[in-house]
């Protein structure tokens, strides 16, 4: 009896190393029996940096040291890591387990007898159902061994859990329904977020659109980076709503360039403008232009990299940039905050940013997971980024609270300007109405002395008082002629300016206003004198040519040619001669509707020692039709160019010249031409 138990026990002692070298390479299970998250870690054996073709059984080994973790991981180098299993149904019924191996980036299962299936987070198309696809399916019959293989590969800096289980069909089931649990916490507060940040672009939107600006604008290409962002770490979640599915990539080509983008480059821009660094600290500007720039290049650089397959070295770029810009960002903010008193905008910005820099660091610092030193945390529970997401949302409705303020200034400062045109407008009203008092009486005065010569010298009869008396009338009446143009070209001008005004266009009205008080002095100025020197002429000619031409805006050219030969400075023209002659180019050379731009030029030639040639050309209807459509209109008087022609007849008589005018059609030239050059003559005394 004794010697038969101690045969026995002999036998059992030997049989012990060879189950339990047996445990070690296989997995007996009772497939029958529930399973509820059997780990498979001292199952498992591994294979690292095997290539991508299924290794052989010899390259396999039990050392898994540092492989499996149970929290995220930050990754100094691409995890490629191939795992194999050999499982052995020990019960009496065929039954369908799962292994569930984390949310992994990339990873490819291999089932004896079956197509590789190939699931992951960057690879996986499908709809909200591919979360299903994580846990791989081992079916087997009783008393079957089966061995798997599990292909895992992530190039991600940070790796998720990593903790092979086992499960039974209605375990995983329980695993999936808790997984979704502790989710929805977080995707709530991602959904939540994402509402607010929604509501503040169409805010942002809507007023860019009312008053168009140029920080307005940053601030919604700063809240579409965000939403887009925000919403891809939805994408990361399992069981949570997926917006991009289709392009999984995008969640990683967004994360690091996403908050470089975000939270450097376009914050940065908005600054610059929000707070108008330019002109204000210039020194500042050049910082966060440079900062913006940088931030640029290496948003570049980042999706590069990740182009070429790093998704690493763009986490290191970032923990680096975060850790290298705090002090420097921290100077920034005191800078600037010691200027507030003298900025009403400066609150408002440095509310917001020091809201998100100071919350980001105490999340960064309260990051109590056992992970290796990095400012990349997921933003959600449970990494304390809660304070960072509120860091987000404080910092977004201080930046709009701030757009809204900077609107309201710069709305009353238009009211304002406003407000100050109008009352220039009605000053120049008055002015205008003196002005036309003054010439009335200065008519009223010239022709009664016109009268009184005439009857004097009627008085006489000798003939030297004849000549003296003709004389004499002759330059009173041209005076008067004189008279008669300043209120008409007066009475046009101030008509432009006020359709400036009615416009809205108040730049234009200002530059309007400057040069029409210059033409204005100069009118009553030559008004004065029968003679003015031909650069005076000139000059006055293209002030009044950029008055019309911003009236026409874009609907009018000229120039003017003068011959290198003449003296400008030295010859002499008769005072507004050539003006009525210009103001009907413009009139007539503007409405042509072959033309969609009126063509003005004018030319000034010196055809012989003593005789200056002017020449006026234009791309309009022409003087025929221009008379035909006069003709048609039994109320239009235009008696400018009659004006001119007269004063021409007078200086003729009073000083013996032959100014002599001539008036073109260009049709009559060319058929196919349309037009008016007028060409004048002027000798020189």
């Amino acid at each position: 009896m004794i010697r038969t138990f101690i045969i026995s026990l002999l036998f059992c002692c030997s049989m012990f190393p060879a189950a339990y070298a047996a445990s070690l390479d296989t997995l007996a299970i009772d497939f029958a029996a529930p399973q509820r998250g059997t780990d498979l870690r001292p199952y498992l054996q591994a294979c690292r940096s095997c290539g991508d073709s299924l290794p052989p059984p010899g390259a396999f080994t039990s050392d898994t040291a540092g492989l499996f973790h149970a929290t995220k991981k930050m990754l100094s180098q691409p995890n490629d890591v191939w795992l194999r299993i050999t499982v052995h149904n020990t019960g009496q019924k065929a039954a369908t387990h799962f292994l569930f191996a984390g949310w992994q980036d990339d990873m490819t299962w291999y089932a004896p007898g079956k197509q590789p299936f190939r699931t992951g987070l960057m690879e996986d198309r499908g709809n909200v159902d591919r979360w299903s696809h994580f846990g791989f399916p081992l079916t087997l019959a009783p008393g079957e061994t089966g061995t798997y293989y599990l292909h895992i590969r992530n190039r991600f800096y940070r790796e998720n859990e990593l903790m092979p289980v086992f499960f039974d069909a209605a375990g995983f089931a329980e695993f999936r329904s808790t997984q979704d649990e502790l989710y929805k916490r977080e995707v709530f507060v991602i959904q939540m977020l994402l509402g607010m940040l929604l509501i503040l672009l169409s805010i942002t939107i809507i007023n860019h659109m009312q008053l168009p600006d140029r920080a307005s604008l940053y601030f919604a290409v700063y809240m579409l980076g965000l939403i887009l962002f925000f919403a891809l770490r939805l994408e990361t979640k399992p069981f949570a709503l997926s917006f991009f599915s289709w392009v999984p990539l995008l969640k990683y080509y967004w994360d690091v360039p996403g908050l470089l983008f975000c939270f450097y480059m376009m914050q940065f821009l908005f600054a610059r403008t929000f707070l108008g660094l330019r002109e204000r600290y210039p020194l500042m500007n050049n910082v966060f232009r440079y900062g913006a720039v940088g931030a640029a290049i290496l948003v570049i650089v980042c999706i590069a990299l990740m182009a070429a397959g790093d998704f690493i070295t763009p986490g290191m770029i970032y923990t680096w940039t975060y850790l290298i810009s705090m002090l420097p960002l921290g100077i920034s903010f005191v800078a600037l905050a010691r200027r507030t008193r003298h900025h009403p905008l400066m609150r408002f910005y440095l509310f917001g940013a020091i809201s998100l820099y100071l919350l980001s660091i105490w999340a960064f610092v309260a990051n109590a997971q056992p992970t290796e030193f990095t400012p990349l945390p997921e933003l959600v529970y449970p990494y304390h980024a809660h304070a960072l997401v509120l860091g987000v949302l404080l910092q977004a409705m201080f930046f709009a609270a701030g757009l809204s303020y900077r609107n309201k200034l710069l709305h009353q400062e238009k009211t304002k300007t406003q407000e100050l045109l109008i009352r220039q407008l009605n000053k120049n009203k008055e002015l205008q109405r003196k002005l036309n008092a003054r010439l009335e009486e200065l008519v009223r005065e010239q022709t009664t002395e016109i009268v009184r010569k005439k009857n004097e010298l009627e008085e006489q009869r000798k003939l030297q008082m004849d000549i003296e008396y003709s004389k004499k009338l002759a330059e009173i009446e041209l005076k008067a002629i004189r008279a008669q143009i300043n209120p008409h070209f007066i009475f046009n001008c101030l008509n432009s300016i006020q359709l400036f005004v009615m416009q809205r266009d108040f730049d234009h009205a200002q530059k309007y206003l400057s040069d029409f008080s210059y033409l204005i002095r100069k009118t009553l100025d030559f008004s004065r004198r029968n003679f003015i020197s031909l650069s005076d002429e000139i000059t006055y000619l293209n002030t009044y040519l950029g008055l019309e031409k911003m009236r026409f805006e874009q609907k009018m050219r000229y120039e003017i040619i003068v011959d290198p030969q003449i003296a400008t400075s030295e010859l002499e023209v008769p005072a507004m001669l050539l003006q009525p002659y210009v103001e009907n180019a413009v009139k007539h050379g503007m409405t042509n509707e072959d033309h969609a731009t009126g063509l003005l030029t004018l030319r000034f030639m010196q055809v012989e020692s003593d005789m200056l040639a002017c020449e006026i050309e234009d791309n309009g209807i022409g003087i025929e039709r221009s008379r035909q459509l006069r003709a048609t209109l039994p109320h239009h008087q235009s008696s400018g160019m009659e004006i001119s022609l007269n004063r021409a007849e007078l200086l003729n008589t009073m000083y013996n010249t032959d100014i002599q005018i001539e008036i073109i059609d260009k049709s009559s030239l060319q058929a196919n031409d349309s037009g008016t050059v007028v060409r004048i003559l002027i000798p020189q005394l």
